[in-house]
């Protein structure tokens, strides 16, 4: 069954297999025998996330290590998919570490998280590789894909606890600034979508920050009350005015044709539960000029109107 041809000339079609090891052996060896991959791939699988241990007494956990010991109790799942794992993606950028918890920006194309078929393009991935102290990342928030800007990371039990706290009742200010196809309304009006998703209450409020004619696109400065799957691009679709470059709920814009999607979780504000104090974080135009060779989310920061809170 298994391909032994170190040069891999055929890429496997994706799969997914569950196995119990028959003796005490490593993982290695047990996916070289039983499934369709050179070890070269298996290497490849684990080191990327996609290779998971379920053990008696454990959680389910990723393994990374060919030689990582395994028995007749232990079951192990791949989640081989070749183009998901020959992926990449761009860094992220730490913001401010707070110890307990840290501050990063999230570009574009890097997930949040990882799946079952891997994590090496995901944020958390990245941070554990990276940081020089921090080997738990755990996600307090997520953004989409294709989304940029802040997100929060807690590196302890403590602070991640504290931090989803905070979350579940409405006490982390969450702002983005997007653009938007057509002309919504005035600058300086506030609008607000309260459509239910997913059958749950949902709340997007957005200021008109600026009317662009020569795109026929709107600015907005939009707060986020409720965190539900693509909540901001779902309720400004619904509205009739899909962000610009959204590839699932979007269409075509002739005049801006090569944009990717025009969302950016620009500023997070919050009392630290850690540090007893009122903290915020934010991003402008100068962040994307001088962290981001193509300038990429600067259009976002165009001049407008001071805006008062």
């Amino acid at each position: 069954m298994a391909n032994k041809d170190p040069l891999d000339p055929q890429p496997a079609a994706p799969f997914h297999l569950r196995l119990r090891p028959a003796t005490q052996q490593t993982v290695g060896d047990v996916l070289l025998k039983r499934c369709p991959l050179s070890m070269k791939k298996i290497k490849e699988a684990l080191t990327k996330g996609a290779v998971w241990l379920t053990r008696p007494g454990w959680n389910e956990k990723r393994i990374r290590k060919a030689n990582f010991p395994v028995g007749p109790k232990d079951r192990i799942d791949i989640y081989y998919d070749e183009q998901i794992l020959s992926r990449t993606a761009p860094s992220p950028l730490l913001i401010s570490d707070q110890g307990a918890y840290s501050v990063w920006y999230k570009p574009a194309g890097l997930l949040s998280q990882g799946s079952p078929y891997g994590d090496h393009c995901s944020l958390t991935r990245h941070i554990e590789q990276q940081s020089l102290k921090q080997s738990d990342a755990r996600l307090i928030h997520r953004l989409d894909r294709e989304a940029f800007g802040l997100i929060l990371i807690g590196h302890n039990r403590k602070g991640a606890a504290a931090l989803t706290r905070l979350l579940q009742a409405g006490e982390i200010a969450k702002y983005y600034r997007a653009e938007v196809s057509g002309q919504l309304g005035q600058t300086g009006e506030t609008l607000e979508f309260d459509q239910p998703l997913d059958e749950k209450p949902s709340r997007t409020t957005a200021e008109i920050l600026r009317y662009l004619p020569e795109h026929d696109t709107t600015l907005l400065d939009i707060r986020l009350h409720t965190g539900r799957t693509h909540q901001i691009r779902r309720h400004l679709a619904g509205a009739g005015h899909p962000l610009i470059g959204d590839p699932r709920y979007g269409k075509p814009t002739p005049l801006l044709p090569e944009l990717p999607l025009q969302l950016c979780a620009y500023r997070l504000a919050f009392h630290c539960p850690i540090h007893d104090r009122d903290l915020e974080f934010s991003l402008d135009r100068g962040f994307f000029t001088a962290n981001t060779p193509d300038n990429s989310g600067g259009r976002l920061f165009l001049s407008v109107r001071k805006i008062i809170r």
